[in-house]
């Protein structure tokens, strides 16, 4: 992390006294944006008595910096503001503190983190079975069947199951994939086109965003 990097990153917004804790650790992400998830740099910092160096270059809870001060001075600062010191860029020479309200940072942090594990979907796979001679009531059934866990969000596996000799005739088995994903075409994709495996034919299909019922494209 650069040095510009860490003075002008801003932590959410500030205000109101903070419940302090000497030694407290955050754990804080710099390289991450707000709200972002993925892959980030989560390191512990230090906060407030717990950052053991003589001097930091301290920027206030506005952004604005305010130079290199004695860690103590910057402690000072920060209590008479009814907030917190962060070490935000303990590698810098000297390291980069911000003044920020720390209870109210990790308020809004368990916040965002509640909200990204809300829209994160787990999505399953769904089985639907058949025969390569199925007869069409049944074929219907199937149909909705996949139709519904599609639309639910979740995968489809579908499998063709060949008894004795029937497995000669794949072809066979191979129509009745293909019938069903031209069924199912406006709210799926193929996403492994049909294959033999020992005695069985399957085919996966992953449901499309646009197709997914409303309460399941909120969450995805």
């Amino acid at each position: 992390m650069t040095m510009a990097r860490a003075i002008c990153y801003i932590v959410g917004a500030v205000g109101g006294r903070s419940a302090r804790k000497a030694g407290a650790f955050t754990r804080f992400s710099p390289d991450r944006a707000d709200g972002e998830e993925g892959e980030g740099i989560s390191k512990e910092l230090r906060t407030n008595e717990n950052i053991r160096v003589r001097e930091v270059r301290l920027v206030d809870e506005n952004g604005e910096q305010l130079g290199i001060l004695p860690v103590k001075e910057a402690l000072r600062i920060a209590f008479e503001r009814g907030l917190d010191l962060v070490e935000v860029a303990p590698t810098a020479k000297p390291p980069v503190c911000r003044i920020m309200d720390y209870g109210r940072f990790k308020y809004e942090q368990s916040k965002r983190d509640k909200e990204a594990r809300k829209k994160q979907r787990v999505v399953s796979i769904k089985e639907v079975k058949m025969r390569p001679n199925i007869e069409d009531h049944d074929f219907t059934v199937k149909l909705r069947n996949a139709e519904r866990f599609l639309k639910e969000g979740d995968k489809v596996k579908a499998t063709i199951m060949f008894r004795g000799r029937e497995i000669v005739h794949a072809e066979l088995g191979r129509k009745v994939l293909d019938r069903l994903a031209d069924a199912v075409s406006t709210c799926s994709a193929v996403e492994r086109a049909p294959k033999v495996e020992g005695r069985n034919m399957i085919m996966i299909l992953s449901p499309k965003n646009e197709a997914l019922s409303p309460k399941n494209e909120a969450q995805g």
